[in-house]
């Protein structure tokens, strides 16, 4: 393995492919056994709750809600968000959060780097998390676990900082992938995550190996049934229109989602009480939305699942009718997710996107149902549409969305109406992204910036700068040009002959100890490079280098013009650079 940096490049990424894979895979298994445990201990045992599941993790289409100790939910979430606090911010500050945007922050602007610590932790806090009842995703988890063993991977094999940066964009697409059992849709997010609208191509062909093989060893453990099931519905082209409108209400809540998330977590970070005490705060709060809909509660995957196939009747609220409840779902949840995670827990913001556009789906699906029947027999198809054009307006990531989608619910058939809804969302939502740590694109990224800036000295053109006019001719005596060498300060001069063409040049080397009345003619180096004036800065001193020399002869059509020294090219940069800073300064 120690040679395994100076390996092609495709070689080089089969292999750590299928690495990252396998820490993908043991990932997924480790958080969603940990998650079941926490589920246990404080939904069926302290809350003595029941929780639906999707179908493709052993869950029902059949499910009777047990509300138990209903009233208990806020102490749950507040005790798993206490337990969250101290284990983050005693240990790992930075694993507070949806996961995620910490590791696109580590791709752009940390050369990957992951410590190590944050790993169990993040695992644990999250799980806790979420198993206490918090309304939050397991694939911002999965995704920090699989991209900060990458880092530690690329560490540990001494690899360029280049690679580790791709080993961390592949551990994010490879966990989600794998947690949401979409392999192929986890591959496309590894590249599609990182830019608000731009792609990271050499990302994908790694990505799609580590996602075979995460998802295979998740899917031997706990199997390959889609999460959602198999959507086995045809595909009406009248209901595109339909799905339109529904891209505008996704787009419209996208940015909702984004600004409640932002808005309440800067709320929480000017409260001032210790950081470890506020996912507490966060979480009873939370607790108490869930007690008007405890279809918020954790991630919800088993409430979709009985949407998708119109199950409205398992549905339970205390408060509200179930049209009510259903109307409000997409709110609470998305003030419940700012709450418990927002306040500093520990959780992804994926999972709880499905939720919200896979009920603003089932709110428009039934409207639209009631006023053309016909057309709309039932509502799945604009759930699962709706989770689509929901989570690819808020996270920018339209296309890993739809494979994501269309793998979870085995719905090809949809593909057209999901493509008119996701563009539209994608353009309504316009800068809004809950991945904050998310760049426009490459270009803005640190880590492709020496790619793209134009170095100062290429933008400076010859012109700009002071040209002097110090030469000797081709009928001067060596005297003559020490002289002129000794004044200036050069070790060299340019040579023209009487019509002022440029010659070439003469050394002091060569001159130093000749008779002083010699003509010079004979110690010219011809064929020397010169620039012009429209040469850049960049050019004139790679000459300067060649040429060992404090200056360049500066040439139009073979007439010598003068020469541009060093001194002056200087000043002519630090004149560049100070227009950039005043430009800069006029701009913010």
């Amino acid at each position: 393995m120690w040679r395994l940096s100076s390996l092609p490049f495709f070689e080089k990424w089969f292999i750590l492919g299928i690495v990252l894979g396998v820490i993908a895979g043991l990932a997924a298994v480790l958080f969603y056994l940990l998650l079941r445990i926490t589920e246990d201990i404080f939904i069926f045992q302290f809350l003595g709750m029941t929780y639906p599941r999707p179908v493709g993790e052993g869950g029902s289409l059949i499910f009777k809600f047990q509300p138990g100790r209903y009233f208990l939910i806020p102490v749950s979430l507040a005790i798993g968000g206490l337990i969250s606090g101290f284990l983050v911010y005693t240990f790992a500050p930075e694993a507070e959060g949806h996961g995620t945007d910490a590791a696109i922050k580590a791709f752009h602007y940390l050369q990957g780097k992951v410590r190590w610590r944050v790993i169990p932790i993040k695992i644990l806090a999250s799980a806790i998390t979420i198993g206490s009842g918090g309304s939050a995703g397991r694939e911002g988890p999965t995704a920090q676990f699989a991209s900060g063993v990458g880092s530690m991977v690329s560490d540990l094999l001494k690899l360029s900082p280049e690679d580790r940066r791709r080993a961390v964009a592949v551990g994010i697409g490879a966990g989600i992938g794998t947690i949401f059992k979409t392999p192929i849709g986890g591959a496309l997010l590894a590249a599609e995550i990182l830019y608000k609208r731009d792609i990271e191509p050499e990302i994908i062909y790694p990505a799609l190996i580590a996602s075979a093989v995460g998802y295979t060893i998740f899917g031997i453990t706990f199997g390959f049934t889609p999460v959602f099931g198999y959507y086995t519905g045809a595909f009406n082209p009248l209901r595109l229109p339909l799905f339109a409108i529904l891209g505008v209400i996704s787009g419209l809540s996208a940015i909702l989602y984004v600004k409640t998330f932002y808005g309440v977590n800067a709320l929480f970070k000017r409260i001032p009480l210790p950081n470890l005490l506020k996912p507490a705060i966060g979480g009873a709060m939370a607790g108490t939305v869930i007690l008007v809909a405890p279809e918020v509660l954790g991630t919800g995957y088993g409430w979709i699942n009985l949407a998708e196939f119109e199950k409205f009747s398992s549905f339970y609220s205390p408060l509200l009718p179930v049209i009510a409840l259903l109307v409000a779902l997409p709110f609470l949840k998305i003030i419940a997710t700012s709450l418990s995670i927002g306040s500093g827990g520990s959780g992804g913001v994926f999972a709880p996107g499905l939720f919200i556009g896979a009920f603003l789906g089932a709110d428009v699906g039934l409207l639209f149902h009631y006023l053309f029947p016909t057309i709309v027999p039932d509502v799945a198809p604009f759930v699962i549409i709706g989770m689509m054009s929901f989570f690819a307006a808020a996270g920018k990531v339209p296309l890993s969305v739809i494979i994501m989608v269309t793998e979870m619910t085995s719905s090809l058939q949809l593909l057209p109406g999901a493509m008119i809804a996701v563009a539209i969302s994608y353009l309504v939502s316009g800068k809004y992204t809950i991945y904050k740590s998310q760049v426009p694109t490459r270009k803005d990224s640190p880590a492709h910036m020496p790619e793209y800036e134009t170095p100062v000295m290429e933008k400076v053109k010859v012109s700009q700068a002071t040209i002097s006019d110090v030469k000797v001719t081709t009928q001067d005596h060596v005297e003559e040009a020490l002289n002129l060498m000794m004044k200036n300060n050069f070790l060299s001069l340019p040579v023209v002959d009487a019509l002022n063409r440029f010659w070439g040049i003469v050394y002091y080397n060569e001159i130093k100890d000749r008779n002083p009345n010699e003509n010079i003619t004979k110690y010219v180096i011809r064929g020397s490079p010169y620039v012009t004036s429209e040469s850049s800065l960049e050019q004139a001193w790679e000459i300067m280098t060649r040429t060992r020399s404090r200056w360049v002869a500066v040439v139009e059509k073979g007439e010598f013009r003068g020469i541009l020294t060093l001194d002056s090219m200087l000043k002519a940069y630090e004149a560049e650079v100070n227009k950039i800073r005043q430009a800069e300064k006029r701009g913010n």
